[in-house]
């Protein structure tokens, strides 16, 4: 299928590994020229250099915290106009609420809700002039299924997903559309640190988790990261104008509910 974004321009955020890694790759498959963020310089630079090698597409890395004004106002001058923005943080780790302060809320509204809302601010009205728009953010399964022990990423990522909710239905019709993308399990090293983070001692080893989580979804594995690149690409399509304010499940069947 040919998804009509050869020449776009896509800014994504989180792009060095994992998922966002993967979208950022699946974008240059179908000629969408790429600026990628991420905070740790190397690893960014060698995902660019990779994209580019397989792909031939242009990647511009930026290095940059995005949580704060100076790294956002770095990564938007490299990509002023985006066609394409993916939101992409990495959660905060499993814990006990009993012990998060308040500076432990703060930080993760700040990475995973307040960070994407600044950039969609700086994006979606141009986008809705030219006509032409598709925003992404990943948030998480636990959206839908809450665990106690992400409270962090539980809360910060469900006022994402509201407040998205909203502006989707003012922007689509200038051809804006504003998804969020629920992963549950995907081989990537995020879930390799939630585990590591869930472990304690004289329990199950870090293997014995990892297999049973593979083993108690309907799937019998993780989801690939080249999967979730798979179902963005698509989203950022222009046969995907139709699809808006939508939370999208991709987690092997193991979210347990009809709706």
């Amino acid at each position: 299928m040919d998804l009509g974004i050869a020449g776009r321009k896509a800014l994504l955020t989180g792009a060095s590994k994992g998922m966002g890694k993967a979208c950022a790759m699946a974008l240059a498959q179908e000629g969408v020229a790429l600026t990628i963020v991420a905070r740790n310089a190397g690893p960014l630079e060698q995902t660019a250099d990779e994209i580019r090698r397989k792909t031939g597409a242009s990647v511009t890395p930026v290095s940059a915290d995005i949580t704060t004004e100076e790294g956002r106002t770095r990564a938007l001058a490299a990509c002023p106009e985006p066609d394409i923005l993916l939101n992409n943080a990495g959660g905060y780790p499993p814990g006990d609420f009993r012990t998060w302060t308040r500076e432990d809320w703060i930080g993760a509204i700040d990475l995973m809700m307040l960070a994407p809302i600044e950039m969609m601010k700086a994006t979606v009205d141009g986008m809705m002039d030219r006509g032409f728009g598709r925003i992404v953010s990943i948030v998480s399964r636990s959206v839908k299924i809450a665990q106690l022990e992400l409270g962090l990423s539980n809360g910060a990522r469900s006022g994402l997903v509201g407040f998205t909710a909203g502006l989707s239905r003012q922007t689509v019709a200038r051809n804006v559309t504003i998804n969020n993308i629920l992963p549950g399990i995907v081989d990537s090293d995020a879930q390799r640190e939630h585990i590591a983070g869930m472990l304690e001692e004289g329990g199950p080893s870090f293997d014995e988790v990892w297999q049973q989580r593979a083993k108690g979804n309907p799937a019998g594995r993780y989801g690939r990261t080249e999967e979730i690149g798979a179902y963005f690409a698509f989203l950022c399509s222009d046969k995907a104008g139709f699809v808006t304010g939508q939370n999208l499940l991709i987690d092997g069947g193991g979210y347990p509910g009809t709706y």
